[in-house]
This record gives C-alpha cells, structure tokens and sequence, in this order.
C-alpha cells in the first residue's frame, strides 16, 4: 500500500541574496574557458573559491583576523 499513513517531513526555508559583480569582456572570456575545460559552471566555481570565507564566519569572526592600524605599517621602511 502506499504510505498514506506517515508524516512528510517539512522542508526548511532557506533565503538567498544576489550578488553581483561586473567582469571585462576578457575577464568573463576566460572564466568561461576555464569552466569548460574544468567541466564545471561559473557559478560552482566562484563559490568553490569563496567557501572557506562564506562558510566559516557566519556568527563571529575570530579577533585575529581583525585588521588594525599597525598592521599597516609592517611594509612601511622606518630608519631609525
């Protein structure tokens, strides 16, 4: 018989934002043929790319990766 008699788990909701970005006609040439040659789409790519950064921080972002104003002139040459 058919399984009229079970509940149907609900799915959850999810909500997305766009973000959008402009490349130059080189730019977006290239993306392409690497995407070919890589059997993959521009979008997989670009979030394959940005995973570690879209999916780590969501909540908190760790005091270390806070950039401060010293951390400025570490390339700074001071002659004392």
């Amino acid at each position: 018989m058919g399984k009229a008699g079970k509940n149907k788990r609900s799915r959850q909701s999810y909500q997305y934002h766009a973000i959008s970005f402009k490349l130059s006609r080189g730019q977006y040439r290239s993306l392409k043929n690497y995407c070919k040659a890589r059997h993959t789409t521009p979008i997989k790519l670009i979030k394959r790319s940005i995973a570690r950064f879209i999916s780590n921080y969501e909540y908190e972002v760790p005091p270390e990766l806070y950039v401060t104003e010293n951390q400025l002139l570490l390339f700074d040459d001071e002659q004392s």
